[in-house]
């Protein structure tokens, strides 16, 4: 039995799973934190590595690394960091981003020239960032790495060149989704100066063989590696809710969204990644949780006491600002209280607006693609919610397939390890635990849409 080793190196932890080559079936897993931050020492994440995948690699035969995308790895002539890494979720570099986009040219024109209208989670508003912020480490700045690319040169005892693949590369600013290439002078414009850039690998290539004769495949993003993990083909549409909400599909078109809604990233097979995120999903029904002073499963049963429309009461739930639609400044509206409004129709209320809120997403990507998912899958914590799972087919209007819970990370890390190899892409049993049904009801999308365009004006 060949195993093969996937790692996600996530914002939270590092997660690694060895796993049968054959099959995909998880034969030991471990995991160790990381610091918590949105601008993180990188060199934490070495130290982590070390302690949760390094006890597994003399057992496998391959080994991939999955990691959060976007994050900055700055580093010296020495290969030492000359800042901690700002992470995705850092969003000082907030007003580069604009300079960026308005120095391309405009939402449209960035859109045609990387793929994405640049927000601030991309790499090279970071780079900005640091060029005008701390102009001596900027100065400094010899290579730059994404997070999943600095812990694949680590596991390689820095012995070759470092690499990266095109789906993490696609999410940096300075990477041409549709010419499938490397833009070295937006990197030098971000920064100051031209910076050198890891080797892009071919999807199922051997980026890399350490001295004791393990295959190091290219790794990816966090989003692109969980793809491969859910075996997400042409016709899948995914919808994660975990304390973001993603939607997200896999295209044969490199997309270029200019109104900036739809982010267009490839994936790590030689296709495309088209993703819109929410800024609040599972966390509307933690703060309705909080509210009523309930836990999560009694939140679910209270919300399956009311009615489809919660007895007319509506939320826009964009707590902490908003991403889909663009609305930083937003704050939650709630529409429709009456002295007859119920504990029940607050739940329900709620869970109707985090799978509204997803649906608008998930419709902006199914947009860019062209085409009508043919499978909807369901993931992430808050898809565990009997609420959430009773009402999804019927505000999505789709039949909703749910995985079973897994690292899908750290195992499409491994399906990628495998891949290198063995040469071709395993064909891993994905299991689903349930595929629910239920009947569409317009009404509740028509009634959040209502309150959404009424509301655009104040934001």
């Amino acid at each position: 039995m060949a195993l093969v080793l996937g790692v996600d190196s996530s914002t939270q932890s590092t997660k690694a799973v060895l796993v049968d080559a054959d099959d995909g079936t998880v034969v030991e897993s471990r995991s160790a934190r990381h610091p918590e931050g949105t601008a993180v020492d990188p060199r934490a994440w070495l130290r982590a590595f070390d302690e949760a995948a390094a006890p597994l690699l003399p057992r496998a035969e391959a080994l991939s690394v999955g990691g959060q995308q976007h994050g900055m790895v700055a580093l010296d002539v020495d290969g030492d960091p000359v800042h901690d890494a700002l992470l995705w979720n850092d969003t000082r570099s907030a007003d580069a981003a604009h300079a960026l986009i308005e120095e391309l040219g405009g939402p449209a024109a960035s859109a045609e020239a990387v793929g994405s209208v640049l927000v601030a989670s991309f790499t090279a508003t970071k780079l900005r960032w640091l060029r005008d912020h701390a102009p001596g480490s900027a100065a400094r700045v010899h290579r730059v790495l994404l997070p999943h690319d600095y812990v694949s040169w680590h596991a390689t005892g820095r012995t070759v060149e470092p690499f990266t693949d095109h789906g993490d590369a696609s999410g940096t600013g300075y990477y041409s989704t549709s010419a499938r290439t490397w833009l070295p002078d937006l990197a030098a414009s971000a920064l100051g100066h031209e910076p050198l850039l890891p080797h892009l690998v071919e999807p199922g290539a051997v980026a890399a063989t350490t001295p004791d004769g393990l295959l190091v495949a290219a790794g990816t993003g966090d989003n692109m590696a969980a793809a491969l993990g859910l075996g997400m083909g042409p016709g899948d549409l995914a919808l994660s809710i975990g304390t973001s909400g993603v939607a997200s599909s896999i295209g044969t078109v490199a997309p270029h969204d200019p109104s900036g809604t739809v982010t267009g990233f490839a994936d790590a097979t030689g296709h495309f990644l088209p993703m819109a995120t929410t800024l609040n999903a599972a966390r509307i029904l933690d703060l309705q949780c909080r509210l009523l002073g309930v836990d999560h499963e009694s939140l679910g049963r209270l919300a399956m006491e009311s009615v489809p429309g919660a007895h007319g009461v509506t939320v826009l739930p964009y707590y902490g600002g908003e991403r889909t639609p663009n609305r930083p400044d937003a704050t939650g509206t709630w529409h429709g209280l009456t002295p007859g409004t119920t504990r029940a129709d607050l739940a329900r209320a709620a869970v109707e607006a985090l799978l509204c809120s997803l649906a608008d997403a998930a419709d902006a990507v199914v947009t860019q693609t062209g085409k009508s998912p043919l499978r909807v899958l369901l993931t992430g914590g808050g898809s565990r919610n009997p609420a959430v799972q009773s009402l999804a087919p019927g505000i999505l209007g789709h039949s909703v397939s749910v995985p079973a819970e897994g690292e899908y990370v750290a195992l499409g890390a491994a399906r990628q390890a495998a891949w290198a190899l063995r040469g071709a892409l395993p064909e891993w049993p994905l299991t689903i635990d349930q595929v629910l049904d239920g009947q569409a009801v317009p009404s509740v999308r028509e009634a959040y849409a209502q309150l959404r365009d009424l509301t655009e004006a104040w934001s």
